[in-house]
């Protein structure tokens, strides 16, 4: 029989934050199988888009490890190897923070394809990710100010496919939305999947919309059922894994998050 495929996505007791002294994630680990939805639930403060970020090569770990295809990631943010940082496609919650103000719709959806030496890419590319997450064509001529928050985190999706990324991050994506807006994108992402084979990790507060969306639900406190607040008033948490949607203790044999 052949061996089976490693996982896509793999943390290993990882710790992170931006204080070592007060780390908001500790030794957590995490497995996203091929193809899988997963939602990690959790109020805001408690540390899970901390470690979407360590997921998504956007912020190093103060410890522990993150495995893409069952190899050790040993770069972070432009320091990845290529195919590793471009195997990921990430949505913020906030898209005005997230998007170059002196852009059009179309060249942020475009940017990702400019950057990577695609250029002749970009105008048929973009325009094939517009319809599928509902931007017209009008819209794709105005700038950030010009549009609503739901047509500006419609372009900042539509730029986080650009490059056919095999696992996406979708990190409070439609927080920030009214809910047709949100079942739209969820729909975008949904075709986006099922074409392509893409995992995705999407982190959230509100349990219905991870619930109805995703293969599992992972609630923070499963990862950190020790979670307490830090003196900065952020969590920490400890000692436990998730993988396929089982719970175990993990070996904490060393600080962090």
């Amino acid at each position: 029989m052949p061996a089976e495929a490693p996982p896509p996505l793999q943390l290993r007791a990882v710790t992170a934050g931006y204080d070592r002294r007060a780390p908001v994630v500790r030794d957590v680990s995490f497995t996203l199988a091929p193809g899988e939805a997963a939602g990690l639930l959790g109020p805001s403060g408690c540390g899970k888009s901390t470690l979407a970020r360590v997921a998504a090569l956007l912020h190093r770990p103060d410890a522990g490890e993150v495995l893409l295809d069952g190899v050790p990631v040993r770069g972070w943010r432009h320091r990845a190897p290529r195919a590793q940082r471009t195997a990921f496609g990430v949505v913020f919650q906030q898209p005005r923070l997230a998007a170059d103000p002196r852009l059009t719709l179309a060249a942020l959806i475009g940017e990702p394809l400019r950057a990577t030496g695609r250029r002749a890419e970009a105008q048929d590319r973009t325009e094939e990710l517009a319809a599928l997450v509902g931007l017209t064509p009008d819209l794709l001529a105005r700038r950030p100010h010009e549009v609503s928050d739901g047509q500006l985190q419609r372009a900042c999706l539509a730029r986080a496919l650009a490059l056919r990324p095999r696992i996406l991050v979708c990190d409070e994506m439609t927080a920030m939305l009214d809910a047709s807006t949100t079942a739209a994108l969820v729909a975008a992402v949904e075709d986006y999947r099922r074409t392509s084979g893409a995992a995705l990790l999407a982190v959230g507060h509100d349990r219905t919309l991870l619930e109805r969306w995703c293969d599992r639900t992972v609630a923070w406190e499963e990862l950190a059922p020790g979670a307490k607040p830090a003196p900065s008033g952020r969590l920490l948490s400890q000692g436990r894994t998730v993988r396929e949607g089982a719970v175990t203790d993990s070996p904490a044999d060393r600080p962090g998050r």
